[in-house]
This record gives C-alpha cells, sequence and structure tokens, in this order.
C-alpha cells in the first residue's frame, strides 16, 4: 500500500498545482487555439523555472481572455518525431481571433512580459483556428 501511496500523492499534487480543478474548469473552446513554446536561458535554474511559472500563472489567472490553458513540460521523448527541446509550453484557446489579440494586448499579458522575457532565448507561436 505504501508504494502506491507516494506516486498518487504526487499526483494529486501536479493536478491540483497545474491542471484545471472544479472551481475554475472552463470549457475547450475550439474556435481558436494559441499554442506557445518557450526556451528558457537556463533551464536547470530552479530559481528562474519558478519565476517563470510564477509569473505565467499570475498571469492566466488574470487574463480575461483565454478560456482554457494548459501549460505543459516536455516528456520524455519515446518517438524521433517528438521535439522535447523546450522547457515550457502554453496552450491557451479563445472564442475567437479577436479575443486573441485583446489577450496580446491585455495588461496581464504585457506584465507577463515584462516579469519574464529575461528568462527565456526563444519563444515560437503556433495559433490554430477551428475546422
Amino acid at each position: 500500500m505504501k508504494k502506491l501511496y507516494y506516486p498518487l500523492l504526487i499526483l494529486t499534487f501536479a493536478v491540483s498545482s497545474y491542471g484545471q480543478t472544479k472551481t475554475n474548469m472552463k470549457e475547450f473552446d475550439p474556435h481558436f487555439a494559441h499554442t506557445v513554446y518557450f526556451w528558457l536561458k537556463n533551464p536547470d535554474n530552479p530559481d528562474d523555472r519558478k519565476a517563470f511559472e510564477t509569473s505565467l500563472q499570475k498571469f492566466l489567472d488574470n487574463s480575461a481572455y483565454a478560456k482554457t490553458n494548459f501549460i505543459g513540460t516536455p516528456p520524455q521523448a519515446s518517438r524521433d518525431v517528438v521535439d522535447g527541446s523546450f522547457t515550457y509550453s502554453l496552450i491557451v484557446t479563445f472564442e475567437s481571433a479577436e479575443a486573441q489579440q485583446n489577450y496580446q494586448d491585455e495588461a496581464p499579458h504585457k506584465l507577463f512580459i515584462e516579469e519574464s522575457s529575461d528568462l527565456w532565448e526563444k519563444v515560437i507561436v503556433y495559433d490554430s483556428k477551428g475546422i
């Protein structure tokens, strides 16, 4: 029983810390998805990682436009086609391209960039409209 307890405890913590909870769960909006990959300058620095995660979560908690969001890190790649070179990924959905543009211009997004842009060396964005 003890062998199962610790992995379940870690999983519960991970989901409650980074996943959607019942109090903040919103329905995935298929109209517009904004996917961002970040490469930190010092990906092995725990202080940089904590600062980035804190700033990103604060931004998402205060965004008036993001409907759903997912923050991730690369898993251990099991196939050659999987690119695990990034440090963090972010997927955010919006009801429209206009809502996504408003998100780009809102104060919490600008504050996130101000607080965190010195931490990353590369950012790639992929936007998609639902079909």
